[in-house]
């Protein structure tokens, strides 16, 4: 299941977000577009830098790490 590949991938990017007070939760995945919602929290939450996080960090990372994730969205 996409959705359970998606949670763990998270888990390894978690860590670094914890690091700078942030975090990241999964909201949903929709397997038919490959679309993954997600919240970003803590320090993340209304950080100016935080669409850089979620474009070049998170959703770079989910994609190598399951190719059907198209994008990544904030929920």
């Amino acid at each position: 299941m996409i959705k359970e590949r998606v949670q763990q991938a998270l888990d390894k990017v978690r860590p670094m977000l914890q690091q700078d007070g942030g975090d990241v939760e999964l909201v949903e995945v929709d397997e038919d577009s490959g679309i993954v919602k997600v919240n970003l929290t803590g320090a993340c939450k209304g950080c100016p830098m935080s669409q850089i996080t979620l474009k070049s960090g998170i959703e770079r990372f989910l994609k190598s790490e399951v190719p059907e994730v198209t994008s990544v969205v904030e929920a």
